[in-house]
Formats: C-alpha cells, structure tokens, sequence
C-alpha cells in the first residue's frame, strides 16, 4: 500500500532558527493548500561531523528538542536519519527514492536554497527540480533570510553564544536559548554565602554559552506565578569554572529570585536573557557576596526592562 502524500522539508535544521522556520511555515502552507500532511526530516548526528568537515560540536538543538518544537509549530511527523558514512556515499536518486517518495509519498519538497543531499552533495536544488520533473514531485527552495549584514545561520548562532551574546542569539533563533536539566547535589558553596544555587546536570549534550554570568528565566515545574513567560521565576545563571574556588568542572548553576523552596531532583529549564558579566576570581568569600549580590540586582533591572 502506498504510503499518504506529503509535502517533505529536509534539512540537519540545527537551532530551528528563524530562517528554518520560514521553511517550515512554507511547508505547511503548501501542505494546507494540497490537503496533504507535512513531515520533516533530519539528521543525527550532524553530517560535518561524521565527515570530519567540522570540529564536532554539541548541537544547538537536540533531536528530542527538535522533535518537540517542529510538533509545535505543526508538523504532522519528524524522521531523523541516523547520519553515517553509508548514508552519506548514497546517491542523491536513491536517498529520495528511499527515504522520501517511498517512505513518505513526497509529492512536493520545500528545503533551503543552499541544500544539497548525497554523495558529494550532487543533489543540489537544480538537480532535484530535474529529478523531481521526472519522478512526479516538485521543489521549492526557500530563499535564505538575511539580516544584520547576513544570513540567520546556526554558525552566527553559534558564535554570539560563544561570545556570551545571548540576546543577539535569541533574536536569529526567534526565542530565547534555553538549557535543560536535573537539580543534583552540588557543594554548598552558595549556601554557605546565603545565595544557594542549583547546580544542574543537562539531560543531554548541547552548545554552551560563554562562561560568565547571565540574567534570565526559570521554569520551575510548581511555579506558575513567576514574572516571566509561562510563569518563569527571575535566575542569575552563572556558567563556568567557579575561580574563586578552584573549581576543575565547569559548572551551570541557577540563583532562583524569590524563591526558597527545595529544587534538589526538579528538572528546570533555563532561558537565557542577557550578559550580566564574565566569570571572575575574587579575593575571598566577602569580595564574591558583594559581586553576586550586585548581580541579582542587575538581574532585576534586566528582567523588569
């Protein structure tokens, strides 16, 4: 039996930025007009990595995120290839018969208009309008969305992260970058200096931001009465090596504002908002109560703008 007709978006979709999200608008405009589903698939891990193309880095999005987020904005179902070698030396003919005409009965792929798939990316946006002219689907590549004297990329995403830039990488993504994971015990250091942390262990590898500390939201699951979105408390979110200390493990902890209930097994999420400083190494436990204490109030003001 054939499978249902869709309309198919392909990409790796690192960060589902605002430029991929006009793709997949795209998509689901045309799926809607058809009255066809639409489905998107991706990969994992990212093909540069398994092709030594790039130094391998923690995605900006998880698969698990992603899944979540194209659900959200409408996707009726999310395929992610295991990316390797195999799958890379496929001709681009057989990757479509396969995995998108067979699979999914694509009568109509929309993609970026920089794609390419198969071996040695022959499958470019040319030669899949031509392969789609002779198999029965056709092909509209997205032009790319360029703003702030460039394209809305995952690597300039990556690179205002790296530079601690958050919010500039909030406005590419179209929603703040957030990281995720479970409060476990950590040394008590914050406690001892009346601002007691919690130290979060992600659920799964992704990019960091530059160690420093950050004003931004978090999302305790009881909490529902906080300022931010969705019932967020405020946090001073520090990221880094804790100098003052001798720390040897870079460490995310969170400083919730008002907020003094137990978090020890919650899992949290954190939304980064703005720079509040770099990490720095204090002369003694005084010095650090005096710094972290101008950071919540800086927090404050940030969060309150």
């Amino acid at each position: 039996m054939s499978p249902a007709q869709h309309v198919v978006a392909v990409g790796v979709f690192d960060g589902l930025h605002r430029g991929h999200r006009r793709i997949i608008d795209r998509g689901l405009e045309r799926a809607r007009a058809a009255g066809v589903g639409m489905s998107v698939v991706t990969f994992d891990p990212h093909p540069d990595a398994v092709l030594g193309k790039a130094q391998a880095e923690p995605p900006l999005t998880p698969a698990r995120e992603k899944k979540e987020l194209l659900t959200a904005w409408g996707v009726e179902q999310v395929i992610v290839l295991p990316f390797d070698r195999a799958m890379a030396a496929l001709e681009p003919e057989a990757f479509v018969a396969r995995h998108l005409v067979k699979d999914l009965g694509m009568v109509h792929l929309v993609t970026g208009q920089d794609f390419a798939l198969g071996r040695g990316r022959k499958g470019n946006v040319r030669f899949l309008e031509e392969l789609g002219a002779r198999t029965g689907f056709t092909v509209e590549a997205v032009p790319l969305l360029v703003e702030h004297h460039g394209p809305v990329s995952s690597t300039r995403i990556r690179g205002a992260l790296k530079g601690g830039d958050v919010g500039f990488a909030a406005e590419l993504l179209g929603r703040a970058y957030a990281l995720e994971g479970k409060v476990i015990h950590g040394h008590g250091i914050g406690k001892q200096l009346d601002y007691p942390t919690a130290n979060l262990d992600l659920l799964e590898p992704r990019l960091l931001p530059a160690d420093g500390v950050y004003a931004g939201w978090v999302h305790v699951p009881e909490a529902r009465g906080g300022p931010g979105p969705g019932g967020a408390l405020r946090g001073a979110i520090s990221l880094g090596l804790r100098p003052t200390f001798d720390g040897a493990d870079r460490a995310l902890e969170v400083f919730v504002l008002d907020w003094d209930k137990d978090l020890r097994g919650k899992l949290l999420r954190v939304d980064f908002v703005d720079w509040i400083r770099g990490q720095e190494k204090f002369e003694g436990a005084p010095a650090l109560i005096e710094a972290m204490a101008r950071d919540v109030a800086r927090v404050r003001e940030v969060l309150a703008s």
